[in-house]
Parts: structure tokens; sequence; C-alpha cells
């Protein structure tokens, strides 16, 4: 089981992780070693997410979700396996604590009245100011 927070926690077997020859920096191990990663959990069916938190994380996650509701993570960013196997698990905990955490309620608000005033006034300094600088044609009068 991997601990997400208090309430959450995932299991290992909902975690599929596929191991792909990466390009970029290794060298000759490059092409040897397959250290780029593929993991894919799968929302849709995952029992230990609850629903709330299920939709919020689907609108994370945006295009990383197939239509069938499997997020993918791909790391390709260190050389070994190792690094990017925690690299794409860090990733995915990071995302489920970011869905996990509730939305803050907005609450409308109105400009106050001096807000209102300083505002206009300001405008109005700012038009006096552009109208001295324009230049009097005193010809065509």
């Amino acid at each position: 089981m991997i601990y997400v927070t208090r309430s959450i926690a995932i299991d290992e077997n909902d975690i599929q992780e596929d191991f792909v020859r990466a390009s970029g920096p290794g060298g000759q191990n490059v092409n040897k070693v397959a250290t780029h990663v593929q993991l894919r959990f799968d929302i849709a069916n995952a029992r230990s997410i609850p629903e709330e938190v299920r939709k919020r994380l689907i609108l994370l996650a945006g295009n990383r979700i197939t239509e069938e509701g499997i997020l993918i993570i791909e790391a390709r960013r260190y050389r070994t396996q190792a690094q990017n196997r925690k690299d794409a698990t860090e990733r995915l905990l990071d995302l489920i604590r970011k869905a996990a955490q509730k939305p803050k309620f907005r609450r409308k608000t109105r400009p106050t009245l001096a807000s209102k005033t300083r505002r206009l006034k300001s405008k109005r300094h700012i038009a006096e100011k552009k109208r001295e600088r324009k230049v009097v044609n005193y010809y065509n009068e």
C-alpha cells in the first residue's frame, strides 16, 4: 500500500509500470537499457479513491488520461530506471494530493466606494497629464 493522505491509500497492484528505451543523455547505455518509465494508473476502477477526489483528479490530469480512464505518467528525466520510477510515482502522488484538497469557495465581493473614487481620480489625473502634453496648433484657429 502506498499512503497518499491520511484517508487515501493506493494499492500497488493498481499501478502498472512499463519500461521503454529513452532518448537523451546516457551515451551507449541509451541503446541497451530501458530507463524511460510509463506509469499507468486506472482511475476509473481504483476503489481506494473517493468519488469527489476522482472527479477532481480527472480534471487535473487533463490530456494525460485516456478515454478508458487510465492516467499515464511518463518519466525520462533521469538516466537510471530506479530514479525514473521514483519520479513517476512521486508525480502521481502529488497529483492525487492536489486533487484531494477541496477547492476554496469564492465569495463574490464588490469594490468599495473609496476604491471606485481612487480609480476614477487616477483616470482623471492621467487624462489631464496627456491633455497637457498635447501640442496646440495656433495657426488653424
